[in-house]
């Protein structure tokens, strides 16, 4: 089919050569009489994704960065060049159904106004069912969704985010200072924020090797298991997005109260495991962050209420209140991270 694309599917690869054939050929199998235009960004690969690409996925469109940029400059660099009316980023450890970018797209136009789309998420290796997007907790941890019958949701992971390309214009994009991890929280609060849903299509899905890219980010043989990298950038830009988009008259009581409950958790986090990297490298940075950002902060955040906004009650309607750190501490015990 020729024509100008309907959908553009935006891949981020780091040294992803083991996993990006598998990821763009779900893509290249999907259902559905659309056009699609596949973007890779390959952020300074040091193995031989570029290679792998360029050599058997001729019609991907591909830009190579000279320097490791991170997640949120390499997706906004392929949505700044995408020409689809709706755009999905999809990471390089991820793979389609092959029904996922219908049901995507019957999604959207079935919603009544613009909206942040994303599917059931399956793991890559069980098929057990990860989440159905994800509530938050008081603390801005996502909770997964496992409820069928829920459609709105406060955020849907960055590994499969779609929405209309002029709603990612609007919203701005992801603040490229983040980084990577927490991105896709900041875009969906900020959506819900100016009054745009976040939405699970009921069917189909992706399988995700979940920290197949980014190391940790699920339990292994019951354990919790990260790395200290993953866990310095989540708590640091889960605290940024609390900072630039609780509604105001909650802000004095949340954010003292997630720096302290974030203080406390370090310290025993350090006694209990006897290692003080887990206070210096994870808890403290995120108060050093959050001062040296605070003019970055604070201009985004007046930027964000310039824009009409939903009722209190509206943006807390998808939080979960008992605190999710919690219930996982009690099913898994303390995390392990390397």
């Amino acid at each position: 089919m020729s024509g100008p694309p309907r959908i553009s599917v935006c891949i981020a690869n780091y040294n992803g050569a083991a996993m990006i054939a598998g990821c763009l050929d779900s893509v290249l199998a999907q259902q559905g009489n659309f056009v699609v235009e596949i973007i890779v960004h390959d952020d300074a690969s040091s193995d031989a994704s570029v290679a792998i690409v360029s050599r058997d996925y001729p019609a991907v469109r591909l830009i190579r960065s000279a320097d490791n940029v991170g997640f949120c400059v390499a997706n906004n660099r392929m949505v700044a060049a995408a020409y689809g009316d709706y755009v999905l980023l999809l990471n390089n450890d991820a793979e389609l159904l092959p029904d996922a970018l219908l049901h995507l797209l019957t999604a959207a136009e079935a919603a009544p106004g613009p909206a942040l789309l994303s599917l059931p998420q399956y793991d890559y290796d069980s098929g057990a069912l990860i989440d159905r997007g994800c509530l938050l907790d008081p603390f801005y941890n996502p909770v997964p969704n496992l409820d069928p019958g829920r459609r709105e949701v406060a955020m849907v992971i960055g590994a499969c985010l779609w929405l209309p390309r002029n709603l990612w214009n609007e919203l701005g994009g992801f603040p490229e200072w983040f980084g990577s991890i927490g991105e896709d929280l900041y875009l969906c609060c900020r959506a819900r924020l100016a009054g745009y849903p976040v939405l699970v299509a009921s069917a189909s899905g992706y399988r995700h090797r979940v920290g197949a890219s980014f190391g940790g980010g699920k339990a292994q043989d019951g354990r919790l298991a990260s790395t200290f990298r993953r866990r310095a950038l989540s708590e640091r830009n889960k605290t940024f997005v609390m900072v630039l988009t609780c509604p105001a008259r909650f802000m004095s009581v949340v954010l003292p109260m997630h720096l302290l409950v974030l203080f406390c958790e370090g310290v025993l986090l350090s006694l209990f495991k006897r290692r003080a990297a887990y206070l210096t490298k994870i808890y403290l940075p995120v108060f050093v962050a959050v001062y040296r950002r605070r003019s970055a902060l604070w201009n985004l955040r007046t930027t964000i209420k310039q824009h009409p906004s939903v009722a209190s009650t509206d943006f807390f309607s998808v939080f979960d209140w008992m605190p999710y750190k919690l219930r996982m501490l009690v099913k898994h015990g303390l995390p392990s991270l390397t």
